[in-house]
């Protein structure tokens, strides 16, 4: 079917077959929800290796896949259809259509120990993760030389937060081992549904904004074009081990406020973000950062075991991002501790169950409208956001049968032009973290040379492959 190749391993896709929904399903419309409005039409992948299974031959793997994958996508059923404008409704909607699921099937030529995990645009990107071409979700098995295989998924953003990815590709699983899904999905817009009459904070107005296109293509850090590759965004995976996240901790801590690991790490990665800027010759430039909030647990706080349930199966992005911007010579200037205060009070404002029904009835009134985080709302300035991915606990839901996860990781292809930091739980100690980043080179190659003690490249010794 065709064979990628480049410096390092080739891919030879074995077949292309489109995955449908298993009977029955219905050609309907289902709207977007208010939070599903915040996050722009972008792609996002994730990919999960798993050792050479025990039983069981490739082949027969693959059919036990495409089965289950059907069974799934009738649970999921907007994933097998996509997202396009509805002229009755006037916007974009989901089109359950069950126009199916790109599924590719590969074999790589290098073994699992030999991926460079340290540099996934070098071992997944093109090779390892799918490219979506149509549709709302996209998936990749490969196998590779020996015998280990490895899932690859592309998601439209719109359809789902990091939660609800994980949620799936665990249904999935459980679907696979012949088990009955752990959650059962909910796409009940009622439950983001905004309040009569709408009315909300004008704190709202300090995170989210109306989206102004840019006249120029996005670049982090401007009027660097005539400098290469210096400003190319790249990615990277590291393990940073606990002794160094608890003394990030401490330094956080030192004004007498303890800090969460989390807020510490934050507060680390703006201000080295921020010397990396001057170092730039960007002493007087604007350094931005989000922060992902999770909203699940606290839209139903007082409502209820039940309403906690529902928003806890509820599919789609249930986010908001609070942001802080400061100049980077402050940043150079403050102690961790001042950073970690700073962070700590702008993520706090989007902690709290009024915040989350405030955003909603917020987008409700410009639902027409597009809308972006307010960090990112000036190309013309630096801007990134952390998310936390501690929670997801990839390496026990992600079992189709053949064991735990080995490695698993999100991943944001080339076309975005966004910088994004998520941290994960390690597969090999409880107290480690693995981070993946998604920034401009000349930043990435600042940190590595100036904080390389906490950062150390993700290899295939740390994850004992």
């Amino acid at each position: 079917m065709g064979i990628i190749k480049d410096n390092g391993f080739s891919v030879k896709v074995i077949d292309n077959v489109v995955i449908h929904a298993q009977e029955p399903w219905t050609d309907h419309w289902l709207p977007l929800t208010n939070l599903d409005l915040l996050v722009p039409p972008f792609d996002v992948g994730s990919f999960f290796c798993y050792k050479k299974p025990s039983h069981g031959n490739f082949s027969d793997i693959l059919k036990s896949l495409k089965f289950s994958l059907s069974r799934a996508l009738a649970l999921y059923y907007p994933l097998a259809g996509e997202i396009k404008w509805n002229e009755a409704a006037g916007e974009n909607q989901f089109h359950c259509n069950n126009q199916g699921v790109d599924f590719t099937e590969a074999f790589a030529d290098v073994e699992l120990k030999e991926l460079n995990f340290y540099n996934p645009d070098e071992s997944i990107e093109g090779k390892l993760i799918p490219k979506k071409l149509r549709g709302v979700l996209a998936i990749q098995v490969t196998e590779l030389k020996c015998g280990a295989i490895v899932i690859g998924s592309m998601f439209d953003h719109r359809s789902a937060d990091g939660y609800s990815a994980n949620i799936f590709i665990s249904s999935w699983a459980d679907i696979t081992r012949l088990e009955t899904p752990s959650m059962l999905p909910s796409f009940d817009r009622s439950i983001l549904g905004p309040r009569c009459p709408t009315t909300y904070s004008s704190s709202i107005d300090d995170i989210f904004t109306l989206f102004k296109p840019p006249t120029k293509p996005i670049n982090n850090d401007k009027n660097h074009d005539d400098e290469g590759d210096d400003y190319k965004l790249v990615n990277r995976l590291f393990y940073i081990e606990g002794e160094q996240l608890q003394n990030l901790q401490l330094l956080a801590s030192e004004n007498g406020s303890r800090r969460s690991k989390l807020e510490a790490f934050t507060s680390f990665l703006w201000k080295i973000i921020a010397l990396s800027m001057e170092e730039s010759e960007n002493r007087n430039q604007i350094c931005n950062l989000a922060v992902a909030v999770d909203g699940r647990s606290r839209i139903g706080q007082g409502d209820g075991e039940e309403k906690q349930k529902l928003l806890a199966s509820l599919f789609g992005n249930v986010l908001s991002m609070p942001s802080g911007s400061k100049n980077v010579q402050e940043l150079k200037k403050m102690p961790l501790s001042d950073i970690a205060t700073e962070v700590h009070e702008f993520v706090q404002t989007a902690t709290r169950k009024d915040h989350f029904l405030d955003l909603i009835d917020w987008v409700d009134d410009r639902r027409k409208l597009p809308l972006v985080a307010k960090a990112f709302a000036d190309n013309k300035e630096m801007a990134f956001m952390i998310s936390s991915g501690q929670r997801f606990q990839i390496m026990d839901m992600m079992d189709f049968g053949w064991g735990k996860v080995a490695f698993g990781s999100c991943y944001l292809p080339s076309g975005r032009q966004d910088c994004y930091v998520m941290t994960l739980p390690s597969p090999t100690n409880k107290n480690d973290w693995v981070v993946y980043m998604r920034l401009p080179l000349k930043h990435m190659n600042y940190i590595e040379k100036h904080a390389s003690q906490i950062f150390k490249p993700l290899n295939a010794d740390y994850l004992e492959i």
